[in-house]
């Protein structure tokens, strides 16, 4: 895979009582953001940069993906400062800095998917997650990494 590339990051969160009260995905809170980065793979493990940008706010959040086996990793600098660490089998814990406050995590991790190919890298990952020691949600994130370059050509084709 080359440097330059698309990161797609989608969730799915749901909390234990919405799960019997939808009746479909599309009623369960769905948080989607894409945005052009860079990849690398460097000493067995895959990084990606990107950066955020947020609503009311100049200056970006920097963010830095690090997958290496079934361990998972997102470090987010700026406004909202945290390093959140996904290890399959285990629970995590970490501090969420934002503008409004810190919250104290607990990330307990299911499952990580990995698929790769030479143009695409997509990962999956299944958590429960507790904020100040009380299970909030069962949570999905779905994140596919893209070749810009493969994007363009598929569209100049279609």
């Amino acid at each position: 895979m080359n440097k330059d590339v698309l990161v797609g990051i989608r969730g799915l969160q749901f909390a234990e009582t919405d799960i019997k009260e939808a009746s479909t995905d599309e009623d369960l809170e769905k948080i989607e953001t894409i945005c052009p980065g860079e990849y690398y793979f460097r000493n067995n493990a895959h990084f990606i940069l990107y950066e955020e940008r947020f609503e009311g706010f100049d200056e970006p959040v920097k963010n830095v993906l690090k997958l290496r086996e079934k361990e998972f990793s997102l470090l987010k600098k700026g406004m909202i400062n945290v390093h959140m660490v996904f290890s399959e089998g285990k629970k995590t814990l970490t501090e969420y800095a934002t503008p409004f406050g810190t919250i104290l995590l607990a990330l307990d991790t299911y499952s990580i998917g990995i698929e790769q190919g030479d143009d695409h890298l997509d990962i999956t990952i299944c958590y429960g997650m507790e904020a100040n020691y009380q299970f909030i949600a069962d949570c999905n994130i779905s994140i596919k990494i893209r070749e810009t370059n493969k994007i363009k050509e598929a569209k100049e084709q279609g």
